[in-house]
């Protein structure tokens, strides 16, 4: 392969593949390089793990997303180091290439915040590979309640975060409990099993209105959730989680929904790092105290024209890849970059059947219940990589809709 191209994009999340098929289509020598071979849709990994839909609805490969761009090429390789001054890149196998600008679009990983034995007994939710462990873990449990007897104490599922994330895990697992189980197992394990959402925050869904915490608290309480709201995760233990009141829940599994941080490149980059360790970006995305290397998606610290910071959304993250891709043909054909312009779409979660909140545009119209579960869906399939993802997907929800089945339960060991 030749070590040498116009640009390198490290990372292929919504960032990296928005602004690699821009390039692609003007003809830019760009190198993508990631240590997967594929893409994969992160907003619906809960999805995956509660069985609702299969890793190939979530998942798309590289090679088959830019076949069509000559220009393009892709490497499968762990990045081991970057040089932002020389426009390097060095991966695990030894090799070194070299670009006239830098992309890092690596993404993020859980921030556990310190907290002793999150790291090594939770389940983060950032990956398929995530997803996968945490559906195997889930039946694993099931099946041990089951071989316990009807009154076993069931299966005790502790989900850590009340942003978009925890709220859509928890509200999934815990339809998985009221409707799905009891088809499976017997009624006695799905009778004692719970669902604890837990925050240190004092309520769910903090960018969100007042109105639609109000009706997202209630919709997951009536779906079976319980919330413990206001006390921080001071331990999480193979058998439990303590918090910072002093009181304690049983678990059998801990979901880390807490928080993310920028990837151990960012971190060993020699940027200066800024709130949960992203690089504060330039309002054209670039790296302040550089030149020629861009900070994207889940890695930057974003503002749009007006100075406004930018939420770590998907949506996001691709409209400033492909905003990057505009200011990156300006440098390398001697043109003028542009800070970005972010079109906000507002915010959306969903909560369980028929039931989601939307704040949609920069107005924030409020939504909640079927129009805003319609909603939902509709920006999702959108995203979703191809047209067979978005097939699949919505064949996957209608029969999990009229039927509560599961024919997409993951199965193998969970470590």
């Amino acid at each position: 392969m030749e070590k040498t191209f116009e640009v390198i994009v490290v990372g292929g999340g919504f960032a990296g593949v928005a602004a690699v098929k821009a390039l692609g289509r003007s003809g830019v020598k760009v190198l993508l390089i990631d240590q997967h071979n594929y893409h994969q849709f992160q907003p619906l990994l809960y999805q995956v793990a509660t069985a609702q839909i299969g890793v190939s609805d979530v998942t798309r490969t590289f090679r088959g997303m830019f076949q069509r761009y000559r220009s393009a090429t892709v490497l499968t390789a762990k990045v081991e180091a970057v040089d932002v001054n020389a426009h390097t890149v060095t991966t695990a196998d030894g090799d070194t290439f070299h670009a006239q600008i830098l992309v890092l679009a690596a993404g993020a990983e859980a921030n556990y915040f310190n907290t002793p034995g999150a790291e090594e007994h939770a389940y983060p939710l950032y990956s398929v590979t995530d997803a996968v462990r945490l559906g195997n873990a889930t039946v694993q449990a099931l099946d041990a309640a089951q071989r316990e007897g009807a009154e076993s104490r069931g299966v005790h599922v502790v989900v850590v975060g009340g942003g978009p994330t925890g709220v859509e895990t928890a509200g999934a697992i815990a339809e998985n409990f009221r409707y799905v189980v009891p088809k499976y197992y017997s009624d006695g394990v799905a009778a004692k099993s719970s669902v604890h959402l837990v925050d240190m925050v004092p309520s769910i869904l903090g960018p969100f209105s007042d109105k639609n915490k109000s009706y997202a608290t209630r919709r997951l309480q009536q779906a079976g959730v319980r919330l413990k709201m206001g006390s921080g995760v001071t331990e999480v233990r193979p058998d439990g989680v303590d918090f910072a009141d002093g009181t304690s829940l049983p678990s059998q599994i801990v979901v880390w929904a807490g928080g993310l941080k920028a990837g151990a490149v960012v971190a060993q980059s020699g940027l200066e790092q800024g709130r949960g360790g992203r690089i504060d970006v330039n309002p054209d995305l670039t790296a302040p105290g550089t030149t020629g290397v861009y900070v994207l998606g889940d890695a930057a610290n974003m503002t749009d024209a007006r100075g406004e910071k930018l939420p770590q959304l998907g949506s996001c993250a691709q409209q400033a890849g492909k905003w990057a891709a505009r200011n990156i043909h300006a440098d390398l054909r001697g043109g003028t970059r542009e800070p970005f312009a972010y079109r906000d779409k507002g915010y959306m979660a969903m909560i369980g059947r028929g039931a989601a909140v939307a704040e949609i545009g920069r107005k924030r119209l409020q939504v909640q219940g079927p129009l805003a579960f319609l909603a939902w869906l509709g920006v999702h399939v959108v995203l979703l990589s191809g047209n067979r993802q978005r097939v699949s997907a919505l064949i996957s929800w209608a029969d999990d809709y009229l039927t509560h089945s599961r024919s997409h339960v993951v199965l193998g060991n969970p470590d």
